[in-house]
Formats: C-alpha cells, sequence, structure tokens
C-alpha cells in the first residue's frame, strides 16, 4: 500500500459534510471519501454521521465491510 497521510480524529470530524467540502468516514484504521454517495448527503447515512470512525458501529448496518471497496481510501486515521 502506497504511504498515506495521517489525519487526527479532529481532522477527519472537520469532514462532516458541514465544515468542509468533502465527506469521509474511517473504517478499520482507514479514511474513505464518500462526498459522492447519495447515501451520504449532507454528512449522514441512516443514524451514522460522517467524520467519524464507524468501525464499531458496522455491526449495526445490513451490509459488509466490502461496501468500503467502493470508495477511494484518502488516508489513515492517526492514533
Amino acid at each position: 500500500m502506497i504511504d498515506l497521510p495521517l489525519y487526527s480524529r479532529q481532522q477527519l470530524a472537520l469532514r462532516n459534510g458541514q465544515d468542509k467540502p468533502e465527506i469521509w468516514v474511517a473504517y478499520r484504521g482507514l479514511i474513505y471519501e464518500v462526498t459522492e454517495s447519495r447515501l451520504w448527503r449532507n454528512g449522514k447515512h441512516y443514524e451514522h454521521w460522517a467524520g467519524q470512525d464507524l468501525t464499531d458501529e458496522l455491526s449495526d448496518a445490513p451490509h459488509t465491510e466490502a461496501v468500503f471497496e467502493r470508495f477511494c481510501v484518502v488516508g489513515k486515521l492517526s492514533v
């Protein structure tokens, strides 16, 4: 995997569909660009909000982690 930029949780939180034009979510340490997804309009997808790490929330979703394959990885979430 290529070297990806590291982003803090605070930087991720700004990509929530409200504060900046990008809409990002994190899953298992990777940050995905979901701006173009019609399901993430305004930074909300059902009861989930963009700008957050969704790793612990995936078990509540009706889909698997394969859904992230549709989106571009833009960075890594720093610990």
